[in-house]
């Protein structure tokens, strides 16, 4: 039993070693070219790096921080709507 324990701690370890060796995934990008959805919510251009996202019907979301996330969770279908009326209300973005 202890050795059967300290073999699955091996193995444990070697794998945390070998990903710590792995570089590190780019970050996905979103909808809306990464930007913030809350920030569209509230008519803000805020662009993120992905970094705090979730998927929301089968789609990755951006938020510029944690606390924008969690509100998002609250209501996704209002601040998507909300998003998405400010997003497509915008100019078009130079070079497009």
């Amino acid at each position: 039993m202890m050795k059967r324990r300290a073999r699955q701690c091996a193995v444990v370890a070697a794998a945390l070693l070998l990903s710590a060796s792995l570089p590190a995934a780019a970050a996905t990008e979103g909808e809306f070219d990464g930007e913030c959805v809350m920030g569209l919510a509230f008519g803000k251009d805020i662009k993120t790096d992905c970094s705090v996202s979730t998927v929301y019907g089968g789609k990755t979301y951006c938020f510029g921080n944690e606390t924008a996330r969690d509100l998002f969770l609250k209501k996704p279908d209002e601040f998507l709507l909300k998003a998405h009326i400010y997003h497509s209300s915008r100019p078009p973005k130079q070079g497009q």
